[in-house]
């Protein structure tokens, strides 16, 4: 066999690879969707759960997967920022850098189970913040520190040397390079990671289980005091989110429509991933030609 026939065997061999994860995928999707695409109206999503009685909604959950989200990141992406312009762009190659990348591939590997127990001790038992969104979000925070940075990371290497010897020779300092030049270069790798660690946000369940809570307390979406217990911008809330809420509704089945009840949050859970997926990624492009003059 020649050369040039192994060189096509082999790309033909990793194409069928390639078609067999997208076929596989589709199935997926296409299986939850069809599935529970029948079961999404707009009483559905604008209504509250019922924990007995058929007709309930996954409004608050679906709100409490939100609200959820923005917390940890806020918490989670200053953070990953940081260290991984830190990593990238500072730390030299020696025992304390490599302390810091053995620590964010140990907290990588952490169970979700084992995450949500510490943050059950920690959190909810010993800083007294109870089961509230608060807690879920800093719980969660830990499986997000070292997806993002690895791919913000990722995306400041990907920028070439030339950029940042380009900064030098305009006397910029280190740091106006990394911020005029790098960070917008490595925006849509940033936002890539941004869209990564959303989606396991979402598609949590053990960790918010001992954080989060189970319960989804009936919320007042006219009410914008955050200190009001009632209120849906209150972060020390207990907050069922749309994945603990499939989960539970699996598990305890009380309701008389509980399949369709998991067969629509299902489908709204991947629907709304991938809006955010596609969204994020085309408004990222978009700031990436803002930021750095494209068109």
């Amino acid at each position: 066999m020649t050369p040039n026939q192994t060189d096509r065997l082999a790309t033909r061999f990793i194409q069928f690879l390639v078609l067999i994860v997208v076929l596989i995928l589709l199935f997926l999707l296409g299986d939850i969707i069809i599935s529970g695409l029948p079961h999404i109206s707009w009483h559905f999503l604008t209504s509250p759960a019922s924990s007995f009685s058929a007709g309930g909604g996954i409004r608050d959950q679906l709100f409490n997967s939100l609200y959820l989200l923005v917390l940890t990141l806020i918490i989670s992406f200053p953070l990953a920022l940081g260290s991984a312009i830190y990593l990238s762009e500072y730390a030299g190659d020696n025992w304390f850098t490599s302390l810091i990348r053995t620590a964010i591939e140990v907290l990588s590997s952490l169970p979700s189970v084992v995450v949500g127990l510490f943050g059950y001790l920690l959190f909810v038992i010993e800083f007294h913040l109870g089961f509230s969104i608060l807690s879920g979000a800093i719980a969660l925070t830990f499986f997000n520190l070292p997806l993002l940075i690895r791919s913000i990371e990722g995306s400041l290497h990907a920028v070439p040397n030339s950029q940042r010897e380009a900064g030098i020779a305009l006397g910029l300092s280190n740091w106006r390079t990394i911020r005029g030049i790098l960070l917008p270069m490595a925006l849509p790798g940033i936002l890539t990671g941004i869209i990564l660690s959303a989606g396991r946000i979402f598609g949590e369940a053990a960790a918010l289980i001992y954080t989060a809570g189970q319960s989804a307390p009936i919320l007042d979406y006219t009410n914008w005091n955050p200190t009001a217990s009632s209120s849906f911008l209150n972060p020390m809330r207990p907050a069922e989110t749309l994945a603990v809420h499939i989960w539970k509704v699996n598990t305890e089945g009380v309701t008389p429509d509980a399949v369709s009840i998991s067969a629509g949050s299902s489908a709204v859970l991947i629907i709304i991933i991938l809006l955010f997926n596609f969204g994020a990624r085309a408004i990222g492009n978009r700031m990436y030609k803002k930021m750095t003059g494209g068109k």
